[in-house]
């Protein structure tokens, strides 16, 4: 049975018998904290399950410098720095410099994160983690390991859309037993807010083909999130993946590289580079399920 607050409060003063007084006492500080849960209560957030053979990535880390096409041993230190992005999202950095690496890193740590409410610690051994990635697991890994949680949790990473500022670190706090080489590592519930704008179900057993190759491994997820991608010029390329090459003749060469080996491994079917410097791709049937729903829908929405 329901009682309206002021009816509890007003019934409990008059009740004589004391038993009975307590009863509807109770039953007063019940609602009041029935009512107070109800103000408060936020839905535990989760992200989107995609299945064991894909990483999910929200676009705006995919088309942004944000994890650059560059050697490790290259990286440098940024202070709020404003790095290249695309659609009119602004991504502000302050930390070490991110590299394709430590995206196979968070890549993975997002991956086991899924499976649980976002906040939510996930544990996992170097062991199996190094193994998913494709790395050797001794002394040396589990420090390299250790150094990228390391830096995906010291950096900060401020994205800007329509006026509205996301600030967070990759990883929100990790904790790691170093006997046994456990780790236990936590992602912000905000973090669901960035894979609301768009994310993109990336290959892993492609993305693990082109390992070692800096830029290869950027233009596979640069494309992977666009259905049907339109011309860009090599020099937004050049700027978008965060390639320190100096020349754009040095950068045009490389970028016709990897755009073979996306080619070679099946993740785009036909590029060119045209007299105007666009960079033309056509993905063919690495075009994902959803991606070919969303292109049917536009289609029909042009048509009316």
């Amino acid at each position: 049975m329901n009682f309206p607050d002021q009816e509890v409060e007003s019934h409990s003063a008059v009740i004589r018998d004391p038993e009975l007084r307590e009863i509807a006492d109770r039953i007063g500080r019940n609602l009041e904290a029935n009512a107070e849960l109800k103000r408060t209560f936020v839905p535990s957030a989760q992200l989107p399950l995609w299945p064991e053979s894909a990483r999910g990535v929200p676009n705006d880390i995919l088309r942004s410098a944000l994890f650059a096409a560059i050697q490790g041993k290259g990286r440098v230190y940024f202070r709020h720095k404003l790095l290249a992005s695309y659609d009119g999202v602004q991504i502000r950095y302050t930390g070490e410099q991110l590299d394709q690496s430590d995206l196979d890193v968070w890549e993975q740590a997002i991956h086991l994160a899924r499976l649980e409410p976002l906040g939510t610690a996930c544990y996992f051994t170097a062991h199996g983690f190094l193994r998913a990635i494709k790395r050797h697991a001794g002394k040396s890994d589990y420090l390299w390991l250790q150094s990228v949680i390391t830096r995906l949790q010291a950096c900060v990473v401020e994205i800007t859309r329509h006026r509205k500022i996301y600030g967070r670190s990759l990883v929100t706090r990790f904790d790691i037993d170093d006997v046994t080489r456990r780790f236990r590592v936590a992602i912000d519930p905000d973090m669901l807010l960035v894979y609301t704008a768009g994310w993109t179900s990336v290959a892993w057993e492609q993305r693990q083909l082109l390992r070692g190759k800096p830029l290869a491994l950027w233009l596979h997820g640069y494309y992977a999130s666009h259905a049907k991608p339109v011309p860009v010029k090599v020099d937004t390329l050049r700027s978008l993946c965060g390639s320190k090459d100096k020349t754009l003749r040095s950068f045009r060469q490389k970028l016709r590289i990897a755009l073979g080996e996306l080619e070679a491994i099946g993740a785009i079917q036909e590029k060119e580079i045209d007299d105007n410097d666009l960079v033309h791709v056509e993905r063919g049937r690495a075009i994902s399920t959803s991606q070919r729903r969303h292109l049917k829908r536009f289609k029909a929405r042009q048509q009316l």
